[in-house]
């Protein structure tokens, strides 16, 4: 874990998030800058900056399976949502800690940004 990495120390509880799912992978939380009714982050527990430097499949398997659970149990699954991973600045990545965001609640545009 990186100890100026602000979503590590989410994973650590060592700041606050309205969390909505853990398990041994990864941990799920409202973000605090909504996007959608519903738009929650979904991250792993272990420490990688980017997708660029995601070296196990595993990792970003059981990140959209999370995401899958939550749609559903948010009851987004029918009518539909969104999961976006931005890749460094130009994308928006602002934090350097892999995450997946899951947005719904709303009709979604194309193209988005």
């Amino acid at each position: 874990m990186a100890t100026d990495c602000l979503f590590c120390r989410i994973v650590k509880k060592e700041i606050p998030a309205t969390i909505v799912a853990e398990n041994g992978h990864c941990i799920a939380f409202r973000d605090i800058n909504p996007q959608a009714p519903t738009h929650i982050l979904v991250i792993p527990r272990q420490h990688v900056a980017s997708l660029n430097e995601a070296k196990d499949p595993v990792v970003i398997g059981q990140m959209h399976q999370m995401a899958v659970q939550l749609a559903k149990a948010e009851g987004l699954s029918e009518r539909g949502y969104r999961t976006v991973i931005n890749t460094n600045a130009d994308a928006g990545q602002t934090a350097f800690h892999i995450h997946l965001h899951l947005l719904g609640g709303r009709r979604m545009t194309w193209p988005p940004g």
